[in-house]
């Protein structure tokens, strides 16, 4: 087996526990792997150096890093017979999580070889290509202010979604599904491949990543003191039970705004010109994952 390790620098636990650059190299010469470990430099970086792993012949590619170097590197691998490793050392660790890798683990890197391959899922928001979440509204608002913190984790995503609650104001949406339509203000729109943003936080409690559907879920207008409820619902895997829900699954979404703005795939901001066409791709990427994920 041929395999590249791809490392971002700067993302969450890696900026402060450089030794894992170092912990992959150790985990090739002892488990006498054909491998490389690269680090990306900007970017995008991390899909041009999964393409060029694909190419030359690679046949596991592992993404070090949060759910941005994951979206980056599984970017490259989808509808490839290479197969996709995690070592989660981002901030919220969505997808990692839901396949049951935690965090960047003696465990995780035993997984990249003693696990099984699992065929999930993945999405697409207007070309975009997504694998754990995607969202607009103050989804889209909250990441683009976390991807210009310093300093990341639990408490620095709190004290910043904070901020931002007392910031954002809520927009009217209609989205389409198939013939029918929903037409709501709302906070924010999500729509999930798997059940969670990361740090245990369960925007879609039912999604799978190997069920064939999407899981959107739109929070109405959120007024201050709904806040504290909503995120009690969110950390117990019951948003769906909130007044200040609606949920439905399907194949593929149509989302309107009806003005131009920002939404996001796995934590990554992009602009749109106000509508936002959701699909999924089944069983479309390999991943590398624990027996019991």
């Amino acid at each position: 087996m041929k395999c590249r390790f791809i490392l971002n620098p700067r993302s969450g636990h890696n900026a402060r526990n450089p030794h894992l650059l170092e912990a992959a190299r150790q985990f090739i010469r002892e488990r006498r792997i054909d491998g490389t470990v690269v680090a990306t430099t900007h970017a995008r970086h991390a899909t041009a150096l999964a393409r060029q792993a694909v190419d030359e012949g690679c046949t596991l590619v592992v993404a070090i890093g949060g759910d941005g170097t994951m979206n980056e590197v599984a970017a490259a691998l989808v509808d490839s017979t290479a197969v996709l490793g995690l070592i989660p050392c981002g901030s919220g660790n969505g997808l990692g999580r839901h396949l049951g890798i935690r965090h960047g683990s003696a465990r995780a890197f035993h997984t990249l070889l003693d696990g099984r391959v699992r065929r999930i899922d993945t999405g697409t928001a207007n070309g975009q290509p997504f694998f754990n979440v995607m969202g607009m509204g103050f989804d889209a608002d909250l990441s683009a202010r976390f991807n210009q913190l310093h300093r990341r984790g639990l408490r620095a995503y709190i004290a910043t979604t904070l901020q931002s609650l007392r910031a954002y104001r809520p927009r009217h949406y209609r989205i389409r599904i198939g013939d029918v339509a929903i037409e709501e203000a709302a906070f924010l729109v999500a729509v999930a491949n798997s059940d969670q943003y990361g740090n245990d936080c369960f925007i879609a409690p039912r999604a799978r990543v190997d069920d064939g559907q999407l899981d959107l879920t739109l929070i109405r207008p959120v007024r201050l003191r709904d806040a504290l409820p909503l995120a009690v619902r969110l950390f117990t895997r019951s948003v769906e039970r909130s007044p200040r829900a609606v949920c439905q699954r399907a194949t593929a979404f149509t989302i309107e705004c009806g003005e131009p703005g920002y939404f996001h795939t796995d934590g990554e901001v992009h602009e749109t010109p106000g509508t936002l066409h959701v699909a999924i791709k089944p069983a479309s990427l390999a991943v590398q994952v624990p027996h019991a994920g």
